[in-house]
């Protein structure tokens, strides 16, 4: 569940959504919920988290880069356990991380693997810190720091900005067509683009803009599925249960009994 929040500050705020922690009373499994954005996981109490994605289970690294994905996803999380998060922008996290963004869809990524030392350094000065909002503004040094070092197209970032807005928008079905003709590149160059920034395609990215929509509207619990399925632009209510399944593993309706 969401505890506090905290916003970017400066040039940051460009880049982040915001800063959050993670907090859990008791031992719990958590159905998770792609949100087309790439996040910075840093475990600040030493609770092992185990991450089930598809066939796979695996123990979450301290500090975890979670891309995009695009399969049931679920993590079991151990009582006292406090998380750290910071969910960037969806054109942004190429920014902060050397690696094509690509390359952590459906991956759960140790940061130590990625930066090596500088990750020990600002793991060690983070955990050092004994209030919430000291470790937030050292993630927010660390974070500046990276930006600095980054070496990523300006003008490439706000077309992908851009790109992202334009579908974020969008209504119905998906059109690349559409959008290679709105922003005047090639279908194939769009493509590529996404996949170098964003770490998914422009239709994946969609589809789960298309989904956090039509979850909201579940969560509600104001409209029946059938009208979730036309308010959100999918072709009828067995399409839209066809594609929260593929994301959740579950049916809208069974969503009440899976915590939020």
């Amino acid at each position: 569940m969401r505890d506090k929040v905290f916003y970017p500050s400066g040039v940051l705020s460009r880049y982040v959504k915001y800063y959050w922690t993670c907090a859990h009373d008791g031992d719990s499994q958590e159905l998770m919920y792609p949100t087309g954005c790439l996040e910075l996981c840093i475990d600040i109490t030493g609770g092992d988290t185990v991450r089930h994605r598809g066939d796979r289970s695996m123990v979450v690294p301290r500090v975890e880069v979670l891309g995009h994905w695009n399969i049931p996803t679920r993590a079991t999380i151990k009582k006292g356990n406090i998380c750290l998060i910071t969910r960037f922008r969806p054109h942004a996290g190429a920014l902060f991380f050397p690696n094509s963004v690509a390359e952590f869809t459906n991956a759960s990524v140790d940061l130590f693997d990625v930066l090596s030392m500088e990750t020990v350094e600002f793991y060690q000065r983070l955990m050092d810190q004994p209030l919430l909002e000291d470790k937030v503004k050292v993630l927010e040094d660390f974070l500046f720091g990276r930006l600095v070092k980054a070496r990523r197209d300006q003008d490439k970032i706000r077309l992908v900005e851009g790109l992202c807005g334009a579908i974020g928008r969008g209504s119905g079905s998906f059109d690349l067509g559409r959008l290679s003709e709105e922003f005047g590149f090639s279908e194939r160059y769009i493509q590529k683009l996404f996949l170098n920034y964003v770490g998914i395609s422009p239709k994946s990215y969609f589809s789960v803009q298309r989904f956090n929509r039509s979850l909201e509207l579940v969560r509600s619990a104001e409209m029946s599925l059938t009208h979730i399925a036309y308010e959100c632009g999918y072709h009828d209510q067995a399409h839209f249960i066809k594609e929260f399944r593929s994301y959740t593993g579950i049916t809208p309706s069974q969503l009440s009994l899976h915590t939020i």
